[in-house]
């Protein structure tokens, strides 16, 4: 069987949504395909006895990524998004038992530290997030809104562009950059903690990612009434709304070329679907390596050092109520932090005393839980599949105990409380090949590493775009929607409509 179409869509993760959606908003006839029985890809859902619960990303910062796209579909936001911003929002749980709150508001935040860490650590938060705001507003018109950015086409910016990339702070790295303005060992550990949040190592990451606190402690972090699950059905629904159909259950197997032009796609079932647009919603390395095997060189850097993992977990809990309810999201820091990252990107193993993520669903998505008990989602950081072999379950099993032990042992769940679901970096490696497991694509641990991520325009595969979180921007959701409606608009403006 062969269709032909005006563009397809690999994949139906954030980033293929997006594409499909901005593609399909064009007037163009876009067909997205879908290896898995669901959409969302590493933003997945599990149904366990009854309750669906999120399996992946849990905080939504630039709300507009999504926003725009559902205008874009010609719905109204209002009517299908409902954001939520409790507050407090983070409950940081530190080693000494200091509990720090995290709001919504950076005013109460401050207000949160001056009570708790000391007028002295408010005072230098408030002149860091001055610092954080100023790299963001120079990077992300260069680093992150618009095309992926290069070395030369950098150089030819002009000299009022070029003296705001220079406050970028690309040449120190995270943790020197904090060290330098906060004192505060408490203070330095939640900063340090953002370079997690693109899989890297705050010891030699650029400064430059120090925008991330500004992005989450200034702009804001939310909720989605109903859960991440919720958020990629609307975008489901704002693809089909634009024309686009949409085929779960059909993996490809190869991007078709001739005369190293894209011609479509084969499925494993043997079905052919034509179309002079090809946008990858896979790993980048499975589509340079795998998808288009045999055919021409894409030029993607398939071997670029891979971001963190994460184990990740379902706790079925007791539910707590009144002054004991559980806030959105805590994060329970070990003894020595550094170890942590010293573990994972110089001894390539799962941390001894791993930070413990947690996200209690119903305070942060308004998710609704079991009668008596409550769905935490838990994470700890951990090192992506060896290159060469599949690590031990047992390493697992045991990285599982020690979790499940210190959570007892901090309070935060009671002896009752079960582990029901668990997923290991090796299993996120079998779900999304060419990934190793790592959530966010390549690590940022050089000041280089924005200019080595691939572009979403493949110029060497007229027709091939790139939209993932392995690509440019970079992975966590807001950036993986960027990089479908880059992709989307790359395609828009290099293939016109037939």
């Amino acid at each position: 069987m062969t269709q032909d179409f005006d563009g397809i869509v690999v994949g139906g993760g954030l980033g293929g949504l997006a594409a499909a959606i901005v593609l399909g908003a064009s007037g163009r006839r876009i067909l997205l395909l879908e290896a898995a029985a669901e959409l969302g890809g590493k933003a997945g859902t599990v149904t366990l006895d009854g309750v669906t619960v999120d399996t992946g990303p849990t905080v939504l910062t630039m709300p507009h990524t999504l926003l725009d796209l559902v205008r874009l579909a010609g719905l109204d936001p209002d009517d299908h998004i409902q954001l939520r911003s409790p507050s407090p929002g983070f409950r940081y749980h530190f080693a000494d038992d200091t509990l720090l709150d995290v709001h919504h508001a950076v005013g109460d935040t401050l207000d949160s530290v001056r009570a708790t860490l000391g007028g002295h650590a408010a005072d230098q938060l408030e002149g860091f997030l001055t610092y954080s705001r100023r790299i963001w507003e120079a990077a992300a018109p260069f680093f992150v809104e618009g095309p992926a950015p290069t070395l030369p086409n950098l150089l030819r910016i002009g000299p009022s562009d070029l003296l705001k990339v220079r406050q970028i702070d690309a040449l120190r790295t995270m943790r020197a950059a904090i060290e330098s303005s906060v004192d505060h060992p408490h203070l330095r550990t939640l900063l340090s903690r953002y370079a997690t949040y693109n899989g890297s190592d705050p010891r030699v990451a650029p400064a430059t990612l120090n925008c991330i606190a500004h992005v989450e402690l200034a702009l804001g972090g939310h909720g989605v009434e109903g859960g991440i699950g919720h958020m990629v059905n609307v975008l489901a629904e704002c693809a089909r709304a634009v024309g686009v159909r949409i085929q779960t259950g059909c993996r490809v197997e190869r991007i078709a070329t001739k005369n190293g032009r894209v011609t479509g796609v084969r499925s494993t079932d043997g079905c052919v679907f034509r179309a002079p647009i090809v946008v990858s919603n896979a790993e980048a390395a499975h589509t340079a390596l795998d998808l288009l095997r045999d055919g021409p060189a894409t030029g993607i850097h398939a071997h670029a050092p891979s971001s963190m993992s994460g184990w990740t977990a379902i706790v079925r809990a007791r539910r707590r109520g009144g002054l004991h309810q559980r806030v959105p999201h805590t994060v329970v820091f070990p003894d020595n932090y550094e170890a942590e990252f010293a573990d994972i990107f110089d001894h390539d193993r799962p941390p001894t005393q791993p930070t413990l993520y947690l996200c209690a669903q119903e305070s942060c998505h308004g998710r609704a839980g079991w009668t008596d008990d409550e769905p935490l989602f838990v994470m700890a950081n951990a090192p992506p599949e060896p290159t060469t072999h599949t690590r031990p379950l047992q390493v697992w099993t045991d990285l599982s105990a020690r979790a499940h032990r210190r959570l007892m042992e901090r309070g935060h769940v009671d002896s009752e409380d079960q582990l029901v679901w668990t997923r290991t970096p090796a299993e996120l490696a079998r779900r999304f090949p060419g990934s190793r497991g790592a959530l966010y694509g390549s690590a940022s641990n050089d000041r280089f590493s924005a200019f080595r991520r691939p572009p979403n325009r493949i110029r060497r595969v007229p027709g091939l775009f790139l939209a993932t979180g392995s690509a440019h921007p970079g992975g966590g959701m807001p950036l993986a929607l960027l990089s479908g409606k880059l992709a989307a608009v790359a395609a828009i403006e290099n293939s016109p409509k037939r």
